[in-house]
C-alpha cells in the first residue's frame, strides 16, 4: 500500500462523520494546532516546525479554514500542501471521530493493550518520553529514532540515528510510531520495516481514531486522544500560547483502541 491510498482510506471511513459538518474555529500554535467543528467537537494535532519553510505568508490557507465544511477541511489530511495543512486536515477528522463508540482497551497492567517483556526490543519514531520511561520499566531495550534530536546531534544511549531504521526496526518485537507519521507520509514505510512486530501502536494525538481506515496495514493498536468538551477555550489559550502536550495533559480523554 502506498501512502497516499492509506490517506485516501482513512480520509473516505471518515466521511460519515464528516459530511454535514463545519469548521468552527481554529488556532494554530508553535507546538499544536487545534480545530472545532460545529462549536461542539475538537481536537488537536501537533505542529511539525521543523519541517515548514520560512516566509510570513505561508500559511494563508488557515484563515479560509473556518466556515469550511469538515468534508472539505479534511481532505486536507490527504491533499495540504505542506504538513500544518495535512494536521489540519487530521485534526478536523480526529474531532468528527468522537461521534464513534470506540471501546478502550489494555489497562494499568497492560499498557496500550501490548505485552511488553523483559528482553523484548522495542522501537520508537519519535522521542516519546513518558511512554519510553513507561516501557523501560518492563526491562525491554529501547531504541527510539528522533529526526529533532538527531539533528541536533542528541545521539545518547538509546536514542540511534535515522539512517539505522532499516537496519534495526526489523529486528523489533513492538514499535511505537508518533501519530504524526500520519500526517508527514513516513506512515507506510515504516510499518513495512517491521515485519516481525508483535504490534504496531500509532499514539499522540496526531493519530486518526478511524480504526477502518487501517485494513490492509501492520497497525494493530491506536493509542489517541479525544478532548474534553468543556475544556475547549482553555485548551484552545493555551495552544495560542505556545503550550505542548503536557501542558494539556488535563483536558485529554485518552483512547486505547486495539484494530487487530
Amino acid at each position: 500500500m502506498d501512502v497516499r491510498t492509506f490517506k485516501e482510506n482513512i480520509y473516505r471511513s471518515a466521511l460519515p462523520l464528516l459530511e454535514g459538518r463545519v469548521v468552527t474555529d481554529l488556532v494554530i500554535g508553535l507546538s499544536l494546532l487545534a480545530v472545532e467543528l460545529d462549536g461542539k467537537d475538537y481536537a488537536a494535532a501537533y505542529v511539525m516546525r521543523e519541517s515548514l519553510g520560512g516566509g510570513c505568508s505561508i500559511f494563508s490557507y488557515a484563515a479560509d479554514a473556518v466556515g469550511m465544511s469538515a468534508v472539505d477541511a479534511g481532505k486536507w489530511f490527504v491533499d495540504g500542501g505542506d504538513d500544518v495543512q495535512r494536521a489540519i486536515g487530521c485534526a478536523v477528522i480526529n474531532a468528527a471521530s468522537q461521534v464513534l463508540p470506540l471501546k478502550d482497551s489494555g489497562g494499568p497492567d497492560k499498557p496500550f493493550d501490548v505485552e511488553i517483556k523483559k528482553g523484548d526490543t522495542v522501537g520508537m519514531i519519535g522521542n516519546i518520553r513518558p511512554v519510553a520511561m513507561q516501557l523501560r520499566n518492563s526491562g525491554c531495550k529501547m531504541m527510539i529514532f528522533d529526526k529533532g534530536q538527531c539533528a541536533k546531534g542528541n545521539v545518547t544511549e538509546d536514542i540511534y540515528p535515522m539512517d539505522k531504521q532499516s537496519e534495526l526496526l526489523p529486528g523489533c518485537d513492538a514499535v511505537f510510531l508518533s501519530g504524526t507519521t500520519t500526517v508527514n507520509g513516513t506512515v507506510i514505510p515504516l510499518t513495512e520495516l517491521c515485519p516481525n512486530a508483535r504490534d504496531i501502536v500509532l499514539i499522540g494525538t496526531s493519530t486518526p481514531m478511524i480504526p477502518e481506515g487501517y485494513a490492509g496495514t501492520n497497525v494493530s493498536v491506536l493509542a489517541g486522544s479525544w478532548w474534553k468538551k468543556d475544556a475547549k477555550e482553555e485548551v484552545f489559550r493555551l495552544i495560542s500560547r505556545a503550550a505542548g502536550i503536557q501542558a494539556l495533559g488535563k483536558f485529554m480523554i485518552k483512547k486505547n483502541v486495539r484494530i487487530k
